[in-house]
């Protein structure tokens, strides 16, 4: 049967199936009824016929004295009680599972988000999302596959005492029979499935990987022509995929090829056990055979999902905990000192990184806000270093706008909330100081309009201005915009910066701007030149230059 692991989520597995304990006992008792009355069912259908047919053969008085309305009646309550008790059990087990599911990716999902920098950014998107979905989906049979023991146990006795009836050596040796086919059932799983299971999911997920690569580059490659060679870096990776997949299923073949051979090897067995015993009897217990080697099915069938689940629980595994504990957050002061000169910078006061292309400005600000780790002596939040305060405690610092926007497939409306509840009137005070609004009036659905994934449907600029007009719905002392005018046109950048200016006046925000044009940075009233990353990993930097602000 399938392993819990004993783990982190060992330990989220297991309180999901304390919660779910009722539906799970109901499919475990529902299991039972369905191989009890499977056996029984088919065991009476045999003794039945081949009584009905000595009493057919026997004559007409014989055929007068046979009963054969109760068991027909009870045949057709075993039919009724298993389709019922088979209902019953998928349904209250599959509802346990995909409950517990619901519940395990927000956990799971939360303790990637929340992770250190260094693990959480760690996983490209496309092997994320298979861990999240895959990889959880296989854990799925950790909750499925929970009646297969009970299936067995109540099968297997109902079995060995139908066959008993006609003479305890055939319920003896079928019982060695059943224990004979699930001990070569495992003994394949371990050599076949397990390593096909676990082959299946690390190609799952280097597959959805490579896609989301492939797919993030799609406008270049079409551009470069480059089309049929993406496919066959997609193709190569569906074909490991499918090779894999390909070894599972064999493997479920030679189970399926194993059950067979010991089925047919118990009656075999069983048949001559019963010498002595009435022809019903001998029929009764020949089916009972059948029956009771296929209930061993339940637990064949978990045992060749047994890799699978492994190597998802294994790979979940890898993700962060989300068993931290509760800690209350530190409060931090706003006031920024960076190791340039020691200067002490408080809000509304204005700092910009400037310096080559790849000389740290977005490492170090990313360090600041929490997105990366942070480095010891670079920085300090009032009177604590950076890397000394979890990015729980710095980011409600910062608001902050990246060079690389990301959006969500949604609305304009459902973008810009993710900085945080605001009314309508601040979404479209928000989008007119990022020159944003007027567009987006102009579309019927306005707040309500698609963006596409990603926001395909916009352009680049206004892709960047969405993200900036979300920068500004965040209430924090700083605001961080990582080049927020590139790829704008002169008239735009102008219109941007003046709403900026009069943004900041306005709330008293500090601003933290990185920039290589010189327009933005005539906002700033300090400038701090970053001048790369040194052999210790902290960012260098020159000494504060001050300006005569805009």
């Amino acid at each position: 049967m399938t392993k819990t692991p004993s783990s982190r989520i060992g330990e989220l597995i297991a309180a999901q199936r304390q919660a779910q304990r009722g539906r799970l006992r109901i499919a475990a008792a529902g299991g039972a009824v369905v191989a009890v009355a499977a056996t029984c069912l088919l065991g009476l259908s045999g003794w039945f016929i081949t009584s009905a047919a000595l009493a057919g053969i026997a004559g007409s008085a014989a055929v007068q004295a046979f009963n054969y309305m109760v068991p027909s009646a009870t045949i057709r309550l075993l039919a009724i009680l298993r389709t019922g008790a088979r209902y019953i059990e998928r349904v209250s087990g599959h509802e346990a599972a995909l409950k517990a599911l619901a519940r395990l990716r927000p956990q799971l999902f939360d303790a990637l988000a929340s992770a250190p920098p260094s693990r959480a950014l760690a996983l490209a998107s496309g092997e994320a999302s298979a861990r999240l979905v895959q990889d959880v989906d296989a854990v799925q049979t950790l909750f499925v596959r929970l009646s297969a023991p009970w299936a067995l146990g109540a099968g297997a006795a109902s079995a060995a005492l139908l066959a008993g009836l006609a003479s305890p050596w055939a319920g003896a040796l079928l019982l060695a029979s059943m224990a004979l086919c699930a001990a070569g059932a495992l003994l394949i799983a371990r050599r076949l499935a397990a390593p096909a299971g676990q082959a299946v999911q690390i190609a799952v997920g280097r597959l959805k990987d490579r896609l989301a690569a492939l797919e993030a580059v799609s406008p270049e490659l079409k551009a470069y022509g480059l089309d049929r060679w993406a496919a066959t870096q997609a193709a190569e990776a569906a074909a490991d995929l499918d090779q894999a997949q390909v070894a599972l299923t064999q493997a479920g073949g030679w189970m399926a090829a194993w059950q067979a051979v010991v089925t047919g090897a118990a009656v075999a067995a069983v048949v001559p056990a019963t010498l002595g015993a009435s022809l019903p009897l001998t029929a009764l217990a020949a089916l009972a055979a059948v029956m009771g080697v296929e209930s061993v099915a339940g637990l064949v069938g978990a045992l060749q999902q047994n890799g699978a689940a492994e190597e998802a629980a294994r790979r979940l595994e890898a993700l962060p905990s989300a068993l931290h504990p509760n800690r209350a957050p530190v409060s931090v002061a706003p006031t920024l000192v960076l190791q340039a000169d020691g200067a002490a910078l408080h809000p509304p006061a204005r700092l910009g990184l400037i310096g080559p292309s790849g000389a740290g400005k977005t490492t170090l600000i990313e360090r600041l806000i929490g997105l990366r780790d942070a480095q010891p002596g670079e920085a300090r939040l009032g009177d604590i270093d950076v890397a000394d305060l979890t990015p729980e405690d710095r980011r409600p610092l910062f608001a902050y706008a990246a060079q690389d926007v990301r959006l969500i497939d949604g609305t304009v409306r459902e973008n810009l909330l993710l900085a945080g509840p605001a009314d309508d009137d601040a979404l479209w005070r928000a989008l007119d100081d990022a020159a944003l609004a007027e567009r987006l009036r102009a579309d019927p659905a306005g707040l309500d309009a698609r963006i596409g994934p990603n926001g395909e449907r916009l352009s680049g600029g206004e892709r960047r201005r969405l993200g900036l007009a979300r920068a500004y719905l965040r209430p924090a002392a700083w605001l961080v915009l990582d080049e927020p005018t590139e790829g704008l046109d002169p008239a735009t950048e102008a219109q941007v910066l003046k709403a900026l200016d009069r943004r900041l006046k306005q709330a008293g925000q500090g601003l933290i701007l990185v920039s290589h044009r010189s327009a933005p940075t005539q906002l700033c009233d300090r400038t701090i030149r970053v001048e790369g990353v040194g052999e210790d990993g902290r960012v260098g930097l020159a000494p504060a230059r001050r300006l005569t602000p805009a």
